[in-house]
């Protein structure tokens, strides 16, 4: 679990009024409508700054695969066009934490470690994927650390991208299977949680990951708001955004 201790501190720009965070949209060229609905939003928004905290592609296996033609150069160019109307962070999930500095370069994304304190007015937010607390999924966070290692993303990224493609279609198979069989995924920390938000000095955490939006009371003094994930498929759709106010107030925003 990396220590809350080195999370990196970020601050708002003078004159902000709000920001949106969004995660967990798992975007691939098989499911259109996902992307054209994230496509209108990151038009649309009226925030002055987006954070994505992870998950926003279904798959990433590196940052040369937005320099072909395809559904990887379609998102780039989303993204482009949208940091070019306001900042736009990203922090990597466990599905893409493969995007690097050659794509916030080429797109104006601003990446971001895994915490990060936010300070939005008199507000600390923590900022995460979520991933990294939920303790009781052992055999994942061992994955994680191996995926994580400079050497593992070394000696993955010096693949050819064909057969980087073909290794995630694989890993994508199996996750269905596993969704398929009913497995219940271990939800984050509540210990863990508490001890971030201390070493942090912040009340609130703010993650994805887990696909439960939610809001948690911890203790008396500090929670964890889920985000929603992103389905345009599903009934009713599951499209949604947290809006965070410079006064500390969090409201969820419905998209569909």
């Amino acid at each position: 679990m990396p220590p809350a201790e080195q999370a990196q501190e970020l601050q708002a720009a003078p004159g902000w009024r709000t920001v949106e965070c969004i995660s967990d949209l798992h975007l691939q060229a098989s499911e259109p409508a996902t992307y054209a609905a994230w496509r209108r939003y990151m038009a649309a928004t009226a925030a002055d700054a987006v954070f994505i905290l992870g998950d926003l592609f279904e798959a990433w296996v590196g940052d040369d695969a937005a320099g072909v033609p395809g559904f990887e150069l379609e998102c780039a160019e989303v993204l482009a066009r949208a940091a070019a109307q306001r900042p736009v962070f990203f922090l990597a999930g466990n599905r893409d934490f493969l995007v690097g500095e050659a794509l916030a370069q080429a797109t104006g994304l601003t990446l971001l470690r895994d915490p990060t304190v936010f300070t939005f007015g008199a507000q600390r937010w923590l900022l995460s994927h979520g991933d990294a607390l939920c303790l009781a999924d052992t055999e994942y966070l061992a994955f994680r650390a191996q995926v994580r290692s400079p050497a593992w993303q070394q000696a993955f990224l010096a693949q050819p991208l064909a057969r980087r493609q073909e290794i995630a279609r694989g890993m994508r198979a199996e996750s269905e299977q596993l969704k398929r069989s009913g497995r219940e995924y271990a939800d984050v920390d509540t210990a863990a949680a508490l001890e971030w938000l201390h070493a942090a000095d912040a009340p609130v955490l703010v993650h994805g990951h887990t696909h439960k939006p939610a809001d948690h009371a911890l203790d008396g003094a500090h929670r964890r708001i889920v985000l929603s994930d992103w389905d345009a498929g599903a009934v009713p759709p599951r499209l949604q955004a947290l809006r965070l106010h410079a006064d500390g107030r969090a409201e969820r925003i419905p998209l569909a």
